[in-house]
């Protein structure tokens, strides 16, 4: 039942893994993000709009809005640290599912969200907040897990960076080399497939997650935790079984 999703996660990589995997979690991160601002009125995986709004809104005094600032910066930071720690810690001991721990950690909090999150409704001023610290987590603890493997190449909640990437390859792309005895202006078409692949599934997510959310609810995120579950299991049972028949 695993077998075509078992190389998603393992720590044997390939460029075709990593962007099977990464457009995976392209999909899930923009899913998570429209819903999460249709839940909150945020986008959470937004770090150069949420240290702006930091700015902003100190020079204008509001200094509850600058600490709920803050706070979402520093659960991005604290979820892309997590990720670290994880990963690190699953390769010195030899883990298949090493890469796969934040994930499952992410599949978890995702499941959280889905089943309790409708109790933001009845308590704004307390769990709202909350919220948007606990999506910004996940936000950070995805993008770092396939920026980690991938080696910085791929990443898929930071969409400005895959679309100045994208200009940049079109750039090339559509560059009329006319001087003769000078080196050619070639694109990269492999990162031009790339980059348009990851954006189109950011984009194809987030009409998933806002359409979820409108007609289900914070339960729509359900579907995103059992994915990233499913991406991780194989290798997570084969690391059961080892460890347990040592």
């Amino acid at each position: 039942m695993f077998a075509p999703i078992r190389g998603f996660t393992s720590v044997q990589r390939t460029p075709e893994a990593d962007l099977r995997l990464g457009t995976v979690l392209a999909f899930v991160a923009g899913a998570a993000n429209a819903g999460g601002f249709l839940a909150v009125g945020q986008y959470t995986s937004h770090m150069t709009g949420i240290v702006s709004s930091v700015a902003d809104n100190l020079v204008l005094g509001q200094l509850s809005l600058v600490v709920a600032g803050l706070g979402a910066f520093l659960a991005f930071l604290l979820g892309a640290m997590t990720t670290a720690w994880t990963v690190n810690w699953g390769m010195r001991r030899q883990l298949r599912s090493a890469y796969g721990l934040p994930l499952m950690l992410e599949s978890l909090l995702l499941l959280v969200f889905g089943l309790f999150g409708a109790a933001i409704s009845q308590q704004v001023a307390i769990l709202l907040p909350a919220t948007v610290i606990l999506l910004c987590f996940i936000m950070g603890l995805q993008n770092a897990v396939i920026t980690k493997i991938s080696r910085a190449t791929i990443r898929t909640t930071h969409v400005t960076g895959l679309v100045t990437d994208l200009g940049i390859e079109l750039g090339k792309l559509l560059y009329v080399n006319q001087r003769a005895g000078a080196a050619p202006v070639l694109a990269d078409r492999r990162r031009l497939h790339v980059h348009i692949r990851l954006i189109i599934a950011f984009f194809g997510g987030g009409v998933a997650g806002a359409l979820g959310f409108k007609a289900f609810g914070y339960i729509s995120t359900v579907p995103l935790a059992i994915a990233l579950l499913l991406l991780v299991l194989r290798p997570a049972l084969d690391d059961w079984r080892r460890l347990h028949a040592n």
